[in-house]
């Protein structure tokens, strides 16, 4: 199928169509997703968790998304990528934000870029996009400013909080995002900014109202294992049916029941009758 495009994007939004929104990291599971009608792929930060053993987003470096991205684009050639901006990426300086947004783009081929925060990163925003580049917002429990919260915390609980995230989802629209990631809020917040926003909402744990759904896809398919956030659901338990396998792997290959000769290969007749005697002349 041919990929989607922002303007597929408005339309499904309009049309009440739901988009769907997955992570991937390695050209394997890219193909397994783009096989499965992903509408969108995520190559996310999170990959700091998932593949490279961090104990969170903040390590992860420019050159290792791109790495991850390059792969996510071999695997997925026909569907739409956003590239995580990786802390500090863009914080620091404006005119770096963009050269690090151009690399996804330029080196990775990724379609968009995604990074997080609100009205503080709209000027961030507004270049980005002034510049040609797709840009993806993504407020409320956002990993890198987790610090700031306490920790890794659902926001939009109080008064406060949801009225910044929804002054956050305007100051990103104005500044140009082509659409915004929500994370870790309220129903009712996020259908607001829903339904006011013209661009389509994304949610991962944002409850059912937002234009489409975000999960990590290691969260989803029951590989992660370290800890489960309330929003996930599991389609499955494939860490346990790895060690199951990995297992029963192990134990053939101690007791000598794997390889069998069904997994061997084998010699022609008149091949294998002149090399035994050769050997016997070698011995």
């Amino acid at each position: 199928m041919p990929k989607k495009t922002i303007v597929d994007f408005q339309k499904m939004k309009a049309d009440g169509e739901k988009i769907v929104f997955l992570t991937g990291y390695d050209a394997m599971m890219a193909s397994f997703e783009e096989q499965a009608g992903v509408d969108m792929i995520l190559v996310g930060d999170s990959v700091g968790n998932t593949k490279l053993g961090y104990s969170s987003t903040l390590p992860v470096t420019m050159e290792e998304m791109i790495i991850f991205c390059k792969a996510v684009r071999r695997g997925a050639p026909n569907t739409f990528i956003v590239g995580d901006m990786p802390f500090m990426s863009y914080q620091a300086d404006i005119a770096e934000a963009v050269r690090n947004a151009g690399r996804f783009v330029k080196e990775a081929e990724c379609d968009a870029i995604k990074l997080e925060g609100g009205e503080i990163v709209a000027p961030v925003v507004k270049a980005i996009s002034d510049s040609g580049i797709l840009v993806m917002g993504h407020i409320g429990l956002t990993p890198q400013y987790a610090a700031k919260f306490g920790g890794w915390k659902a926001q939009g609980r109080d008064m406060t909080t949801a009225m910044q995230l929804i002054r956050d989802a305007m100051a990103l629209e104005k500044a140009g995002a082509f659409s915004v990631l929500l994370e870790g809020m309220p129903a009712p917040v996020s259908d607001y900014i829903t339904k006011r926003c013209e661009i389509p909402i994304l949610g991962i744990g944002a409850g059912l109202p937002c234009d489409g759904q975000l999960l990590i896809v290691y969260d989803m398919l029951g590989m992660f294992e370290l800890f489960k956030p309330k929003f996930v659901k599991r389609y499955g338990n494939l860490a346990q049916e790895i060690v199951r396998m990995m297992s029963e792997y192990a134990q053939e290959v101690r007791e000598s029941k794997f390889p069998t000769p069904k997994h061997e290969y084998h010699m022609p007749k008149d091949v294998l009758a002149a090399f035994e005697k050769a050997i016997e002349e070698l011995d």
